[in-house]
């Protein structure tokens, strides 16, 4: 799923800009929906964003234009651009290639990832800076554990369902989740590129 000029179709008479020239623009990650940053565009940055297929923004602080990603190689392509219901703000989806913020955080929100991309990320550290007695370092370092694991909350949910026990299943399923997610981890993938795959499968 990546962006192309051609599917960038966007009204750029819709827009209102300020009396600066300005728009201010809610960049958020197409696949998981969380807010990555807020900046602004001028007419000329738009165009550029719709021409190519990559985010640029105009810097108030610079008072010039800047594409996203140019020094850092952390661009973010673009899924598509709306306009809100008065024409003075926009949302930019995006796929992002790296991080948003220039302290090299997923987001330049705080506490703005979805509960599983926070849970993924915690997983990706754990990976790296867990302890040896860490559960989920146990898990990631023994396969057969981990498909253990992954097979008994699989049938424990199934029989929460069967049962129709409502909140014996909600934690079940969130041990399946937490599961899969380690699962996907030690095989080299991510909740994005999982995302990415329902994405896909809903655009079918």
């Amino acid at each position: 799923m990546s962006a192309s000029p051609s599917r960038l179709a966007f009204d750029v008479g819709a827009v209102r800009f300020d009396a600066a020239g300005l728009i201010p623009a809610v960049v958020q990650h197409a696949l998981s929906g969380e807010v990555l940053t807020l900046a602004y565009m001028n007419a000329q940055s738009l165009h550029q964003t719709l021409a190519t297929g990559r985010t640029w923004f105009f810097s108030r602080s610079r008072q010039k234009l800047w594409n996203k990603g140019e020094t850092s190689g952390h661009f973010q392509e673009v899924v598509s651009i709306a306009a809100d219901c008065d024409g003075d703000a926009l949302l930019l989806r995006v796929l992002p290639h790296g991080p948003a913020c220039h302290n090299l955080t997923r987001s330049c929100f705080s506490g703005s990832a979805p509960a599983l991309l926070a849970l993924d990320d915690v997983l990706a550290q754990r990976m790296v800076e867990a302890q040896a007695s860490s559960y989920t370092r146990k898990l990631l370092e023994n396969e057969n554990l981990r498909l253990k694991k992954l097979g008994e909350e699989a049938v424990e949910l199934a029989v929460a369902l069967a049962q129709k026990d409502k909140p014996k299943a909600v934690e079940e399923a969130a041990d399946l989740l937490f599961h899969t997610l380690v699962a996907l981890r030690a095989a080299g993938a991510d909740l994005e590129a999982l995302l990415a795959c329902l994405a896909a499968r809903a655009a079918r």
